[in-house]
């Protein structure tokens, strides 16, 4: 068991978490219950998913939950993505965020085969 707030993978999704909620402030009013919602919980789910990981006993249960954090982060790619579609978001904004979930990307994926590795040593 860790502190996740002392992990960089956590505080990298912490403040995309950050960004996303000042970006999608400015989406349609008719958006609050559909997309800008779903963004946001995707978002939310991503740093939740490390932090609750962090909490269980087993590097098996953290793999879990870094899994779970791989598809909100997946989800989370694809919403902005649709937003940038219907002109919600510009082209950089969707450009910088792409950068930071292709960051988080690796580093989940890193972190999962490094757990894989501990536990089957």
């Amino acid at each position: 068991m860790q502190d996740f707030k002392s992990l960089l993978i956590w505080k990298k999704s912490f403040e995309l978490n950050k960004k996303i909620y000042k970006i999608t402030k400015h989406f349609p009013e008719e958006e609050i219950y559909g997309l800008t919602s779903q963004i946001r919980r995707s978002s939310i789910s991503i740093s939740s998913n490390i932090a609750e990981g962090c909490g269980r006993k087993t590097n098996k249960d953290f793999s879990n939950f870094l899994h779970n954090s791989f598809g909100s982060l997946k989800e989370l790619e694809c919403q902005i993505l649709i937003s940038e579609s219907l002109n919600y978001i510009s082209k950089e904004e969707l450009e910088k965020i792409q950068t930071e979930i292709s960051e988080l990307t690796a580093m989940i994926i890193g972190l999962i085969k490094k757990i894989t590795r501990t536990s089957n040593s």
